[in-house]
């Protein structure tokens, strides 16, 4: 049985191994193995790449939603409106800033993004962010929110963790809203060799703040202005990051490729629900997430078929242990938990083939017959036993 990994991170090691080694080499000799030209010159390349003015380079995508927010002025006694469906990180970050996050439903079951009705609703006189997430490699519809931040007097602040590459209506997302962050763990469209993020913003201010938070609140050695933390990239990972930069836009439209390449094999199969690109989205497949009856029954199978499918999320986070304090019911965002419970990423990577997507599908459609055979024998043997219980009363 061949196996079929949700990420190939060997496939895109091998095509910049040599660049990278020999940048590290360079690293080694010089042992400058924080800051120094490296990561200065791959924030200046990941800038250009976005189109945004500044970015500031840090040690992992979380801690620069922190930053964001900090360099913002949001911290206790305000609130930022999020989506509920979201990796948790979104919401910590909002958390360790000290703010308290709001939490909203998506707009559909197609696109999975922020609905923006919801956040006018949610707005309080201490909002004083609102943060889109740009999921699955597509951006969210910020031009809508946009209004509503200025008119309230709140920061539009975009999480573009999943989004290297993705543009919205012409614009890079990362480049729509006051500030932003990204995050290059190793699975992203644009992945570190470990942990490593980055925050963006058109404004030379903010971007200044942000540097000094990420290096305990220090604008030059020893003088510290503002109390901050350590998160600073390391210059190994900016020499993988520059040279994986350079073939990001090929590597994106190869997933592009794989995507609708799944489009394709997938539209005779009506039991699965397909993700949709909104109108105005250069997407990126960062995920290729599809919505199917008995889930977990599903991807039990694909597992055993050596298939390395995923679920991103299995719970949205009010549902989620750490913030159970938020006080949100089960119930109370149906979309994000419908999707937590039917949703399945296949894999998808730049150099998936054609022939392992056939597979993909070919063991998807067999799961799913097989879970929905075993459903209806279960269905026959629960009625069969309550007539039997019937007849003998």
């Amino acid at each position: 049985m061949i196996s079929i990994p949700l990420v190939d991170l060997n496939a895109q090691h091998a095509a910049v191994a040599d660049e990278v080694a020999e940048g590290w080499r360079e690293v080694l000799a010089k042992t400058a193995f924080v800051g120094g030209p490296k990561v200065a010159a791959f924030e200046r390349e990941y800038a250009e790449f976005i189109r945004v003015p500044h970015c500031v380079a840090v040690a992992n995508g979380t801690d620069a939603i922190e930053i964001v927010l900090r360099a913002l002025g949001v911290g206790y006694g305000h609130e930022c409106i999020l989506p509920a469906n979201t990796f948790i990180a979104t919401a910590e970050a909002v958390a360790r800033a000290g703010a308290t996050p709001v939490l909203v439903d998506c707009a559909d079951d197609e696109t999975y993004l922020i609905d923006t009705d919801a956040v006018e609703a949610a707005v309080t006189p201490r909002t004083r962010a609102v943060i889109p997430v740009h999921l699955y490699g597509q951006a969210a519809p910020v031009e809508r929110l946009l209004p509503l931040a200025r008119r309230i007097g709140a920061w539009l602040v975009e999480d573009a963790a999943q989004s290297q590459g993705a543009r919205r209506n012409g614009t890079s997302a990362g480049a729509l809203g006051d500030a932003a962050a990204t995050s290059f763990y190793p699975g992203k469209n644009l992945g570190a060799y470990g942990d490593a993020g980055a925050a963006l913003t058109g404004s030379a201010d903010i971007a200044a703040r942000m540097r000094m938070i990420r290096d305990h609140g220090s604008p030059r050695k020893y003088e510290h202005e503002v109390i901050g933390f350590n998160s600073r990239l390391d210059t190994l990972q900016a020499v993988v990051l520059s040279a994986k930069l350079r073939r990001l836009a090929g590597w994106n439209a190869a997933r592009r490729a794989a995507a609708a390449r799944y489009d394709e094999l997938l539209s005779g199969c009506d039991t699965v629900i397909r993700p949709r690109t909104l109108d105005g989205n250069e997407h990126v497949w960062h995920l290729y997430t599809v919505r199917v009856p008995h889930r977990d029954e599903v991807l039990k199978e694909l597992h055993a078929a050596g298939i390395g499918a995923g679920i991103h999320y299995p719970a949205p986070i009010h549902l989620t242990a750490a913030f159970a304090g938020l006080g949100y019911a089960k119930g109370s965002f149906p979309l994000a938990e419908r999707n937590a419970r039917d949703l399945l990423s296949l894999p998808l990577f730049a150099e998936i083939t054609a022939a392992q997507q056939e597979r993909v599908v070919s063991v998807l459609t067999s799961a799913l017959r097989s879970a929905r055979a075993s459903r209806s024998v279960t269905l026959r043997l629960h009625c069969s036993h309550r007539e039997r219980n019937e007849s003998a009363r």
